[in-house]
């Protein structure tokens, strides 16, 4: 058989339908689950064991119900994109690359900063050998 490709993304074969709807952007355990109801498609089966009707009964379901991919990034861009437009605090904190929603940055911040460490003892390098 083919591989699946739903909304431009060639889903993996081997697993379980119901996670690999979530390689889809835009697409997480819960909606996976909805659209395999829908569907009447048994969430335990895998990939490679589904029906061509199948498979185009779920990229029916995600194309028409769901924003997903390119239209949903598409989405949250513009909207990161107005927050900073408007000068909104969230806006200023998207801009600066610093955490959005409410988390302390004294201590624990790094993913969002790019991991960079700025104390004096780590990310030292080490002191030249006695000789």
């Amino acid at each position: 058989m083919a591989q699946a490709r739903i909304a431009g993304v060639t889903i993996p074969q081997d697993k379980k339908v119901v996670i690999s709807l979530t390689y889809i952007f835009g697409i997480g355990r819960n909606t996976a689950a909805d659209i395999l109801a829908d569907a009447k498609v048994d969430p335990e089966k895998r990939v490679k064991d589904l029906s061509d009707s199948e498979i185009n009964k779920i990229r029916e379901i995600v194309e028409k119900k769901h924003v997903v991919e390119g239209d949903l990034r598409r989405e949250v861009v513009s909207n990161v994109k107005r927050l900073k437009e408007i000068s909104s605090y969230r806006g200023d904190r998207h801009a600066k690359g610093l955490p959005v929603r409410g988390q302390s940055s004294k201590n624990n911040n790094r993913t969002v900063r790019g991991n960079v460490r700025r104390t004096a003892g780590s990310g030292k390098s080490p002191a030249a050998q006695k000789t």
